[in-house]
């Protein structure tokens, strides 16, 4: 367990942390797993601690350098799962795939937005144009939903209305 100790030490948070500091530091200890752990039973276990770390490399370090960026995004999971088990429970359906192509990608932050006290007075911050190109980017998301489900259904026929419909369009010479 010293290793994950080691590691733990090395990414807690404090102000005199840097992003470069924290990444030497993290170079150090896999450098030392290697030196350290070397028996043959032990290889298995540093390859692993060494290829998920590297496989989290690229954004492991942001967070000193920037405060505002949390640690970890468990936060934003807890969020999602609740909307996604909320979405289950409404509509009984386990994959809420459908529902983001349907609603939209900000779906998920409907129900946050609706407990807010200023919902209101921001809504009404919002231009009627800007509400009627929200209004027509809803409807073709509606119709492409409309679309995909009627292929799904019966791909024959959704194949020949777009030939018919092409066949028209057509002028014979």
């Amino acid at each position: 367990m010293d290793p994950i100790r080691r590691i733990v030490s090395a990414l807690e948070p404090a102000e005199d942390k840097s992003s470069s500091t924290v990444r030497k530091k993290m170079e150090a200890i896999l450098e030392w797993l290697w030196r350290t752990y070397d028996r043959d039973t032990d290889v298995s276990m540093v390859k692993n601690v060494t290829s998920y770390t590297k496989g989290f490399w690229k954004g492991l370090f942001s967070c000193y350098d920037h405060g505002h960026l949390p640690r970890t995004n468990n936060d934003h999971e807890r969020f999602f799962r609740q909307t996604k088990t909320r979405h289950r429970r409404m509509t009984g359906r386990r994959s809420w795939n459908e529902y983001i192509l349907r609603n939209g990608e900000y779906v998920v932050l409907v129900d946050d937005a609706l407990q807010q006290e200023d919902l209101t007075n921001r809504l009404s911050l919002v231009s009627y144009e800007n509400y009627k190109q929200q209004k027509e980017r809803w409807n073709n998301r509606l119709n492409e939903s409309v679309l995909r489900r009627r292929f799904r259904k019966d791909p024959l026929a959704y194949l020949q209305n777009l030939e018919n419909k092409h066949s028209m369009l057509v002028i014979p010479l």
